[in-house]
């Protein structure tokens, strides 16, 4: 009780099908697929852009904790030099 059987649908479909007739119904199925089809692939670009950032983000810093510790080994250099000579 109060579901949809089979015979209800294909009542349905057959109005549908009346109505828009197949030709628009096909023209509807192949754009709602190619909507679907650039929208997943949307998502996916994406998805590479953030990860493609996320990237960058980690090698620069990366690359700047590289840098700022060769300027800690050089200063410590300096300082012990600067002991030494004392």
């Amino acid at each position: 009780m109060g579901g949809i059987g089979i015979w209800q649908l294909v009542i349905i479909a057959v109005i549908v099908v009346l109505l828009f007739g197949t030709k628009k119904l096909r023209n509807l199925g192949g754009d709602l697929g190619s909507a679907v089809k650039g929208f997943k692939s949307a998502i996916g670009e994406e998805k590479e852009q953030a990860e493609k950032n996320s990237a960058e983000k980690t090698s620069d810093t990366l690359a700047d904790n590289s840098t700022t510790s060769a300027e800690d080994v050089n200063k410590a250099a300096t300082k012990a030099k600067e002991t030494d000579q004392a």
